[in-house]
C-alpha cells in the first residue's frame, strides 16, 4: 500500500505533526470512556509514521486505567491529536480532524465502531464491534464549504 506525508496539526496550531498515511485514508471510532469523551474519529498508522516537528512541548500525555494507551492534547487548545492505541501499542492513532485536507463529516459517511467498553485485552483478545456511526448531509448542503475548523 503506496503512502504519503501528510500535514497534521492542532486547533490553534502549536503543534504540528507529519504522518505516512495511504492516500484512501479509513477511519474508525470506540466508546470506551475517553473515546465516547473524545469523540473523534481516528486513522490507524505504525509509530514510526508519525513524526512531531513542532510544538512537542505543547503536547500533553493523558494515562488511565491500564496506562498503556498515551494519549496526546495540545496543553493550549485541548484538541487531542493523537494517541498511542492500547489495543495494539505499536500504532498511532490520529484525530481525523487534525490530518490536513480531511474533512471528517464528509470524508467519513460511515464510521465503525470499536467495543472499547469490552476492550479485546479484557476479554481474551476477541475484537468486537459497537456499530456504525452514520453522517447523512442535510438535503440543501449547507453545512458544505466549512473547513475542518470552523466555529
Amino acid at each position: 500500500m503506496e503512502t504519503e506525508t501528510r500535514q497534521c496539526s492542532c486547533h490553534c496550531g502549536k503543534v504540528h505533526f507529519e504522518a505516512k498515511l495511504p492516500e484512501a485514508l479509513r477511519a474508525s471510532r470506540c466508546n470506551c470512556s475517553i473515546c465516547a469523551a473524545k469523540g473523534a474519529a481516528m486513522v490507524y498508522l505504525p509509530l514510526a509514521d508519525l513524526t512531531v516537528t513542532e510544538g512537542d512541548d505543547v503536547l500533553t500525555c493523558y494515562q488511565f486505567n491500564t496506562k498503556v494507551a498515551k494519549h496526546y492534547f495540545c496543553s493550549n487548545c485541548g484538541i487531542h491529536c493523537f494517541h498511542q492505541a492500547r489495543s495494539n501499542p505499536e500504532f498511532y492513532a490520529i484525530n481525523a480532524v487534525c490530518i490536513a485536507g480531511v474533512r471528517p463529516y464528509e470524508d467519513f459517511l460511515e464510521v465503525p465502531v470499536a467495543d472499547g467498553v469490552h476492550h479485546s485485552k479484557d476479554h481474551g483478545g476477541v475484537r468486537r464491534m459497537a456499530g456504525i456511526l452514520r453522517f447523512e448531509p442535510s438535503q440543501d448542503g449547507s453545512w458544505q464549504g466549512r473547513n475542518n475548523l470552523s466555529e
